[in-house]
C-alpha cells in the first residue's frame, strides 16, 4: 500500500519550526521582562524608603519570589562608607522630648553606641 500523493510526513510540515520559533520569541519577551521589572527594582531600592515601601505596597509578594531581594537590597543599600570613616551627623529627639540629640555634639567627649531596631 502505498502513501497518497498529498501526504507529507510531520517533519516536513514546517510545525516544528514553528513552535520552536514562537518558543524563542515567548523566551525573549519573558527575558526582555524579567530584566525590565528586575531594572525597575533595583532602581526602586535606591530612593527613600518612603517611595520604596510606596512601590511595594501595590507590588504585592510577588517580586519577593521572583528576585533575589535580599542580595539586590544589600548592594542597593550599601552606601559608601568604609571601616574607620566617621559617621554621617544627625539629630535625634530626646525620649521626654525637651529637645533633640546631634552625633557631632558627642564627638571626642565620649563614646557613642548605635543601636537600630524595633522594641515593640
Amino acid at each position: 500500500m502505498s502513501a497518497p500523493a498529498n501526504y507529507r510526513p510531520a517533519l516536513a510540515s514546517g510545525r516544528p519550526r514553528r513552535i520552536w520559533r514562537w518558543l524563542a520569541i515567548a523566551g525573549l519577551v519573558l527575558a526582555i521582562a524579567y530584566a525590565g521589572a528586575y531594572g525597575f527594582f533595583a532602581y526602586e531600592m535606591r530612593q527613600s524608603p518612603n517611595q520604596f515601601a510606596e512601590v511595594m505596597a501595590h507590588a504585592g509578594p510577588v517580586p519577593f519570589l521572583v528576585f533575589p531581594f535580599e542580595s539586590m537590597w544589600l548592594k542597593a543599600r550599601a552606601g559608601a562608607l568604609q571601616p574607620g570613616d566617621l559617621a554621617p551627623d544627625f539629630d535625634l529627639p530626646r525620649l521626654d522630648h525637651s529637645g533633640s540629640v546631634r552625633l557631632s555634639s558627642m564627638r571626642g567627649a565620649r563614646p557613642v553606641v548605635l543601636i537600630f531596631g524595633s522594641y515593640t
